[in-house]
């Protein structure tokens, strides 16, 4: 069965850090575009960090550039979302997806071939 779990959200104080985890079953990471989405109360889903597990390329969006920082051990079968100075405006569930894609960067979100977890609470206090 193909699975994504992630883990490590939590509450935190402003300034605070976080460090999710996604780890995948069921499939290998080799060869997919892996990414991080949040979505907040009320908001649309946002995509917040991707990497290719092909190339090791990276994107975050501008908001959590210099904070946020991306990783994938295929070793593991594991990514991983490093979240450091956490501001209240990062209060989300956060999701992680993959999509198998050696030529994307990150995973497209309307596609039945995208993988995605149930979801991960991160509450930052202010």
């Amino acid at each position: 069965e193909v699975q994504l779990v992630e883990s490590g959200g939590g509450l935190v104080q402003t300034g605070g850090s976080l460090r999710l985890s996604c780890a995948a079953s069921g499939f290998s990471f080799d060869g997919y575009a892996i990414g991080w989405f949040r979505q907040a109360p009320g908001k649309e889903r946002e995509r917040v960090s991707c990497i290719s597990s092909t190339s090791g390329k990276a994107y975050h969006v501008d908001s959590v550039k210099g904070r946020f920082t991306i990783s994938s051990d295929n070793a593991k079968n594991t990514a991983y979302l490093q979240m450091n100075s956490l501001q209240p405006e990062d209060t989300a569930i956060y999701y992680c997806a993959a999509e198998p894609a050696t030529w994307r960067l990150c995973p497209r979100e309307d596609t039945r071939t995208t993988y995605w977890g149930q979801g991960t609470q991160v509450t930052v206090s202010s």
